[in-house]
């Protein structure tokens, strides 16, 4: 099929297509900002200093109070507030995957990043009147940026050309790596120079501006935008034109079901959860545990896989589709070996965490070298609904999301459990527990996964009359 592609134009990082996985970068930065900075101002919102306090009262007389205002929420409570989030993500996830195949996803994620914006602004008020007011934002908060993170991916739909999928991609969702660097260095700077208030509104306004510039910017199809050159429409559309439908039929639901190679990346992705909320959640835990040191050189040491985890995110998506393009491999191959390679290399290295570990650097860069490898299957299994049935992709990949998500949550709890048993020798069932079910998810990737379409999701079996 390759040789439809018109040869005058081709990836060029100067294309609109480029600019705007560019800013879907910069959103999905700030909504990982909004997501993950709770976590590090709870530090400063609560009083662990009196037991005696009332619920969600503070030392009003104390000249710091305006500027950080504290509470007195029981560990319970905080736990409660920190996971609201994950629960809205989480039962929003299908309803916006087939939604998004019927409304303008201009208007669903412009109007969802608003929101979610809008609410952290709201968080420090909701805080001040009680606790129940801070969970209802976070759980609708929860909602809306589950609704823009699942939603954007029908955007490569039509503005990705098949040899730039992965790249494109990998910029956009990047951004998802990038924020969480970006809110481990600056949050404490914020909170200690102007309050952990003005932590929300920063990044609140941010993502107002944001979605103001996003109701602007984008357009649902590259054929109707004054910004993009004739011959980037030309070469989008002709790329896509066995592709993509005008209108989405029924979903196929027995023959979705019955797919083994939506199946492989659903037990892929939940692999994928399961390591990856292990290694962002725990590491800090694992640092204290196992190097013992201070708070502040935690949250650096913390941060720096996240950095690294972009980098190879970003290049695996070039990677994937340079190996596409000069046809070195199949793209079911080159989405089987970024696959293989982000679920097996994070097992490799978090085993070498423990029996290969001798000094401070040799741990530092084995746990950066877990955090960071899982983000290679940013160009294999977390894009390869795509492949395989692009007239469904928002939907699949809402699906597969619960799937893994999932994973992520049994994960975290199953780690707690084992870390509340015996915190030092813990570390060896965790990361084995976790390698066996990586190995055990790429097996079956590795005999099912497909990266052509479907014949369920060819438009000629869905003729409309």
């Amino acid at each position: 099929m390759d040789n439809h592609f018109p040869s005058k134009e081709g990836p060029n990082f100067c294309s609109f297509r480029y600019v705007l996985a560019l800013f879907i970068h910069s959103c999905n930065v700030v909504i990982m900002a909004q997501r993950m900075c709770l976590s590090l101002t709870m530090i400063a919102m609560v009083n662990n200093t009196d037991p005696h306090g009332l619920p969600n009262t503070s030392t009003e007389d104390h000249p710091d109070y305006v500027k950080n205002p504290v509470y007195d929420w029981s560990p319970d409570i905080q736990g409660i507030i920190l996971s609201a989030i994950l629960y809205g993500t989480f039962v929003i996830q299908i309803p916006v995957g087939y939604f998004s195949g019927i409304y303008p996803i201009k208007k669903i994620v412009g109007l969802a990043l608003f929101l979610s914006s809008l609410l952290s602004l709201f968080i420090p008020l909701a805080a001040e009147v009680g606790e129940t007011w801070i969970i209802a934002c976070r759980v609708v908060q929860g909602m809306s940026q589950g609704t823009a993170t699942t939603a954007q991916h029908e955007i490569w739909v039509k503005w990705a050309p098949p040899l730039e999928r992965s790249r494109l991609t990998s910029i956009s969702l990047s951004g998802f790596l990038l924020g969480p660097f970006i809110v481990l260095l600056v949050t404490g700077i914020i909170c200690d120079a102007l309050g952990w208030p003005m932590v929300f509104y920063i990044f609140g306004a941010c993502g107002c501006a944001l979605s103001l510039l996003w109701f602007i910017l984008f357009y649902d199809d590259p054929k109707n935008h004054p910004c993009v050159s004739i011959s980037e429409k030309e070469y989008i559309t002709s790329s896509l034109i066995q592709q993509v439908s005008s209108t989405r039929p029924s979903l196929p639901i027995k023959a979705i079901i019955k797919s083994l190679p939506l199946w492989a990346i659903s037990f892929s992705g939940f692999a994928y959860l399961w390591t990856y909320n292990i290694l962002i959640l725990y590491s800090p835990t694992f640092i204290n545990s196992m190097l013992h040191v201070d708070i502040r050189e935690n949250g650096l040491l913390s941060s720096l896989p996240f950095l690294l985890a972009w980098i190879c995110g970003i290049i695996a998506g070039h990677t994937a589709d340079l190996l596409s393009s000069r046809n070195v491999l199949s793209l079911t191959a080159i989405r089987k070996l970024f696959t293989a390679m982000g679920l097996l290399l994070p097992s490799i290295f978090s085993m070498c965490l423990l029996y290969l570990s001798y000094s401070f650097s040799s741990t530092v860069a084995f746990l950066m070298l877990a955090n960071a490898t899982s983000s290679l299957c940013l160009a294999g299994t977390l894009i390869n609904a795509l492949d395989i049935a692009p007239r469904y992709y928002v939907f699949l990949k809402g699906v597969t999301a619960v799937i893994g998500m999932t994973g992520g949550i049994i994960s975290s709890t199953v780690t707690g459990l084992f870390l509340s048993q015996d915190p030092e020798s813990s570390w060896f069932k965790i990361f084995l527990l976790m390698s066996a079910i990586n190995v055990i998810s790429l097996i079956f990737y590795l005999i099912f996964a497909k990266a052509e379409i479907q014949d369920w999701a060819k438009e000629k079996q869905h003729t409309q009359f």
